[in-house]
């Protein structure tokens, strides 16, 4: 009935290719002749088993019924033949079991005696028979099936071959959850990025790259798995290269210290494809940790940074005391002092009047990954008070007053060309420019040549 040596050749096949068991793919096999057998010449309500063995080729079929007593199941009446009872629980089974669990209705199932055997028969059967028990009863092997009956073995098998592939990809991917791991671009659709993985595909999707970097089909590409998702359709693996994980993923492969847990990254703060900090300590006083992180003329960082198409990353030391802390954090810019509330968690932070850009950054961005970086909100403020940025893990908020200093160049806005020609002459009237200035200060003022003549006159 079976070509033994090709079923082998395929069990080996699939085990080594799809990663299924031998085991899973028997027990698939002998579903689908159960399921085959009872199409062909099986009764309705029936429960078969099949029993194949792999070494002989030869297959065992069963008939379980389940021990029953009155009190679980409606008992047919006097009345009712046997006949006529197979023929209406056949029909009214199946509707009465799913209406009990749906519903949690104590309706007593109808007895049907293809499925169910009275406690009071199965100890003739088996002396220690108990309620919920299976009893077996051998059925006769049959070895010819119709085409429909090869139809339904054939879907079965596929189905249960696609649970065991699903179940033996879910299992060896969560193995790698919360590592990086790299495909090749399958397809790009709207946005998303499809990776395959071999055995599986992986989605990386808009949210979840870096917005500066574009990807070609074909290409290479590493990313963080962050979630493995088992559902009806497959197994679907998130990725993303914006966690920060990704981050810490990538200087542990770059840094032996970090793999060796000598140095340990405290904390991440990320804004994907512009700028991260990243604190560090150091368990071994002999270390430095910023030094093992930025590596020998920094070609340690520098690999981690073009991995991540030039994302800039500040390497700061962490440390338990949160002024130290807030000061590395805002780190290149230079505190002069800083005033902490440890109830509120907040921390007025100032700088001199050339530090302060470079302390708020960008945007607010140095000052806002530092309130991330840290926990703290931190506001700050320069010397003289004119401006004031606050910021917290969440946002950061600018607060501008009245400058009492000069107008900056920058902000010098040039006369429109567009002047009405009252404008101009008001203002020939009413101001001197800086030539005319400066000649009245150095030069005595000239009488004009009509009034000398009129004095002449006089």
């Amino acid at each position: 009935m079976f070509d033994l040596k090709v079923i082998h050749s395929v069990l080996d096949q699939l085990e080594e290719e799809k990663g299924i068991p031998r085991e899973k793919i028997i027990e698939a096999i002998a579903m689908s002749l159960a399921s085959a057998y009872k199409k062909e010449y099986g009764k309705r309500g029936q429960i078969i088993r099949a029993n194949f063995d792999i070494e002989t080729g030869k297959t065992e079929f069963s008939q379980i019924k389940i021990v029953v007593d009155e009190t679980q199941v409606k008992l047919p009446s006097e009345e009712e033949s046997t006949e006529d009872v197979k023929e209406i629980n056949t029909t009214k089974n199946a509707d009465s079991d799913k209406k009990e669990k749906d519903e949690g209705s104590n309706d007593e199932v109808n007895f049907n005696p293809e499925h169910h055997i009275l406690l009071t028969d199965a100890v003739k059967i088996k002396a220690d028979a108990k309620l919920e028990e299976e009893i077996i009863f051998p059925l006769e092997t049959k070895g010819d099936f119709g085409r429909i009956a090869a139809q339904t073995a054939k879907q079965t098998i596929i189905q249960k071959i696609r649970e065991a592939e699903k179940s033996s990809i879910s299992k060896e991917f969560d193995s790698k959850q919360n590592e990086i791991i790299s495909g090749t671009i399958q397809r790009i659709e709207r946005g998303n990025i499809f990776v395959d993985l071999q055995r599986a595909t992986g989605i990386l999707s808009y949210s979840e790259q870096i917005p500066s970097e574009k990807f070609k089909q074909g290409e290479r590409i590493r990313a963080y798995l962050y979630s493995v998702e088992e559902t009806v359709k497959g197994v679907f693996l998130r990725l993303s290269r914006v966690h920060p994980q990704f981050l810490k993923k990538l200087f542990e492969i770059e840094v032996p210290e970090i793999a060796s847990g000598v140095v340990e990254i405290k904390a991440i703060v990320r804004e994907a494809g512009s700028r991260s900090k990243i604190a560090v300590i150091s368990n071994d006083e002999s270390i430095d940790p910023i030094g093992s992180l930025v590596g020998q003329r920094g070609v340690r960082v520098s690999t981690v940074m073009s991995e991540l198409g030039g994302e800039k990353i500040d390497i700061i030391e962490w440390s338990e005391d949160p002024k130290q802390f807030i000061t590395e954090a805002l780190s290149p810019a230079k505190i002069i002092d800083i005033e902490t509330n440890d109830e509120e968690k907040t921390a007025l932070v100032q700088v001199s009047e050339d530090q302060l850009s470079l302390a708020i950054g960008k945007g607010g961005q140095n000052v806002r990954l530092a309130a991330r970086l840290t926990g703290w909100k931190i506001d700050i403020q320069g010397l003289g008070g004119e401006s004031k940025e606050k910021a917290d893990d969440k946002e950061v908020e600018k607060i501008e007053t009245p400058a009492k200093t000069e107008t900056p160049v920058e902000e010098v806005k040039e006369t429109p060309i567009e002047e009405t020609k009252d404008d101009i002459e008001e203002e020939v009237e009413t101001t001197e420019t800086p030539v005319e200035a400066e000649a009245s200060a150095e030069e005595p003022k000239k009488t004009p040549a009509k009034e000398i003549k009129e004095e002449v006159t006089e």
